[in-house]
């Protein structure tokens, strides 16, 4: 049985039972093979734009037994896979600039299945994108994992929607449920940021600042602000 990490684990307790999962960027193919061995899947399509990780999850499908479940595909993002091939699509590890330009490429396809999505950076605009497209959040989880916070959420297509600016930074389905993992990010966050936001204060004050400066300060000052308050609620 493959033995998934933490922030694997994560991803595939939010995965739907039932039915096949397109899992792009797939790399060493774990997670389609680790529910396909709980019986939480039907089948799989392993799909990543390198040959060399195809390879390799493809090795790994033969030794466990799969390669009947689990078909494997040289895609860049979603462009091998056809509406209604998939009931799940899984797209994680990524940048959500990154993630975002995959399922707009072949919104078609994003539209027809649910999406689990775990971007690494730049939650605030794919949250944005995602609400402007249509793509309601239905549930969100998080985890810690080798001293890293990991966000991710289940989304299906409905309708253009909107979130606050709150929501967008920190998550919905967080915001309301509250898990002590997230908290525990916001205080990190806080701690991480609000030295930042002294060093660019001072340089501001220094004179000579660009206008990209100030604007960040003014983001980062608004981000800290949204995560004391969301700590003392």
């Amino acid at each position: 049985m493959i033995q998934l990490s933490k922030r694997m684990n994560m991803l595939a307790r939010l995965a739907p039972e039932g039915g096949i999962l397109a899992d792009i960027g797939t790399d060493h193919g774990y997670l389609p093979i680790a529910l396909m061995q709980e019986g939480h899947i039907s089948g799989a399509i392993a799909m990543d734009i390198n040959k060399g990780p195809l390879m390799r999850a493809k090795a790994h499908i033969r030794e466990a037994g799969l390669a009947s479940y689990i078909e494997t595909r040289r895609s860049d993002g979603l462009e091998k896979l056809e509406p209604g091939e998939a009931d799940t699509i899984l797209i994680a590890g990524m940048g959500g600039p990154l993630m975002a330009d995959i399922l707009e490429k072949k919104l078609p396809v994003a539209a027809a299945s649910v999406l689990v999505l775990q971007p690494q950076s730049d939650f605030y605009g794919f949250r944005d994108y995602l609400c402007r497209r249509g793509f309601a959040i239905k549930q969100e989880a998080m985890t810690e994992d080798g001293g890293k916070f990991y966000t991710a959420m289940v989304c299906r297509m409905e309708k253009p929607y909107s979130l606050t600016d709150r929501e967008k930074y920190f998550g919905p389905v967080l915001l309301k449920k509250r898990p002590g993992v997230f908290l525990d990010f916001v205080r990190r966050e806080i701690g991480l940021w609000t030295p930042v936001i002294a060093r660019l204060e001072e340089q501001i004050e220094k004179g000579g600042a660009s206008p990209r400066i100030i604007q960040r300060k003014e983001q980062l000052t608004q981000y800290v602000k949204y995560g004391e308050e969301v700590l003392a609620e």
